[in-house]
């Protein structure tokens, strides 16, 4: 099965364009689109461990959990 593409429209700063635009100059993704998709999948990849990292460290301040793992 074919992967579907959806054309999306963003706005960003001219200096976060350019600066994709050079690291696609310098091959690091075959282009813009590319290069677009795999920061966005990173980024959306990461909020799972970031609320995981947020739990920990409300964990880390309650006197309860604290207690139970002396236990």
């Amino acid at each position: 099965m074919p992967v579907r593409l959806k054309k999306a429209t963003f706005a960003i700063h001219e200096e976060v364009l350019a600066a994709v635009e050079e690291a696609v100059a310098n091959g690091v993704a075959p282009s813009k689109n590319a290069f677009i998709e795999r920061a966005l999948i990173k980024e959306l990849r990461e909020l799972p461990r970031q609320a995981r990292r947020a739990q920990w460290e409300e964990a880390a301040h309650d006197p309860l959990f604290l207690k139970d793992l002396l236990e």
